[in-house]
């Protein structure tokens, strides 16, 4: 089959023709708006045959009384389809679609611009849902506009220590020996990206685990306080309960916690979930389920045409990451650096404090949000992509269950390559 990337992709900004269609209408990626956008199509009187999703974990299941189909699976189920895009990602989603045979994509911004959000309910809050249609309707604006650039999300590294040692983190939090946090010119570094850049959608707070650099709190409401505009999400694991005084200065500022639920790992996510509704603070609970197997560090030697591959298939492609002053496109790239783990380029990250180089930041930080082919990091991982199973360049384990531990005062050997 041929390759999106020698295909035209068009996604489509007008749903009269996905109403006059008799092509069943499946709604892609299971996000937290895509429910909203399930409503706001019954209101147009288009029907949804069926959700999809790149997780297998999330798919053989309703929602809605609406089947969820694992995307691979799709053609077997729907020769032809129309496609409504709930992921934020838009040309990546389409591109996957069209390797699979299909060529009729739709943005959701006309179904959510005008949406009444008030009137429905959600798996979470009103206000969460608001807030995540809010951001949707930005970015499919931006989209339309070439002249722009734009990130879905910014992750700022507050600190490298975490309170859980996962041998399989992605971010690679258990190779650390000497964990620390990292607040020196966090604030001029989260300036210069949002000066230069049209929009950001979240600004996400992240480790390691943040609450365990002690200035999370006043980091958090310094970012927001920058602009008070902005979408400000704390990513915990729910081992450590946020302290009701520093809740409170989070009151009525669109901050928000995003909590990944381990099971019992997450010791203290009932103290931690009462903290949160004690202080009306907005949080959205998701349980770690499995991971994808994308944690060793090592060379594979792969030719221009299979790291593009790589590149295409990538989940974490686009999870823009500031670490100690720099912006890189995920935090694979971001943490090898910071390891010294790997040799790096120019190419892999814009130094964001470097008061020497001449090249004007815009134009850096555009041309590595802007790339589409691959970074000569990318030759370092295995591979993150949404289906490990039908990935045509992955060499890592496949799904894994998520927070396996690394024996208690330990860190995993790695080797520095160069």
């Amino acid at each position: 089959m041929e390759q999106s990337w020698n295909r035209p992709i068009t996604i489509k900004n007008n749903i009269d023709s996905l109403k006059a269609s008799k092509d069943p209408v499946v709604i892609f990626a299971l996000t937290e708006e895509s429910e909203a956008i399930a409503f706001s199509c019954k209101q147009h009187g288009i029907t949804v045959s069926a959700f999809c999703d790149n997780e297998i974990r999330k798919t053989n299941k309703k929602f809605h009384d609406i089947d969820i189909i694992y995307t691979p699976e799709l053609p077997k189920r729907f020769p032809k389809a129309n496609f409504i895009i709930a992921h934020h990602t838009l040309e990546e989603c389409a591109e996957q679609l069209s390797d699979l045979g299909y060529d009729n994509y739709y943005a959701p911004l006309k179904l959510l611009e005008n949406f009444r959000v008030d009137d429905f309910s959600y798996k979470t809050s009103n206000d969460y849902m608001k807030k995540k249609i809010e951001n949707a309707v930005s970015i499919n604006k931006i989209y339309f506009d070439q002249s722009k650039t734009y990130l879905r999300s910014l992750d700022i590294v507050i600190t490298t220590k975490c309170s859980m040692k996962c041998e399989s983190c992605a971010n690679l939090m258990q190779y650390y020996k000497n964990a620390s946090s990292t607040d020196e010119k966090i604030l001029e570094a989260v300036k210069k990206v949002s000066d230069n850049v049209d929009h950001i959608s979240e600004y996400r707070i992240i480790g390691g685990e943040p609450l365990m650099n002690k200035n999370w709190a006043k980091i958090t409401k310094s970012i927001f306080d920058q602009d008070p505009s902005r979408n400000v999400y704390i990513y915990s694991n729910a081992t450590i309960c946020p302290k009701d005084e520093d809740l409170q200065t989070f009151r009525g500022k669109n901050i928000y916690f995003y909590i990944t639920d381990y099971d019992d790992l997450s010791k203290n996510m009932d103290k931690t979930i009462d903290a949160l509704e004690r202080n009306k603070i907005p949080y959205f609970r998701k349980p770690a389920g499995n991971w994808v197997d994308c944690s060793q560090i090592r060379k594979h030697n792969r030719s221009p045409q299979r790291l593009k591959q790589v590149f295409k298939e990538c989940c974490a492609k686009f999870l823009f990451t500031i670490l100690s002053g720099k912006l890189y496109t995920c935090p694979f790239i971001a943490n090898a650096d910071n390891l010294k783990a790997i040799p790096m380029t120019k190419m892999d990250y814009v130094d964001l404090l470097d008061e020497n180089d001449n090249e004007k930041l815009k134009t850096k930080i555009t041309k590595l949000v802007k790339t589409k082919n691959f970074f000569p990091a990318c030759d370092f991982c295995d591979g993150r992509p949404h289906d490990p199973a039908t990935a045509l360049e992955y060499a890592g384990k496949g799904l894994i269950k998520a927070g396996k531990q690394v024996p208690k005062g330990q860190t995993l050997p790695f080797e520095s390559l160069k």
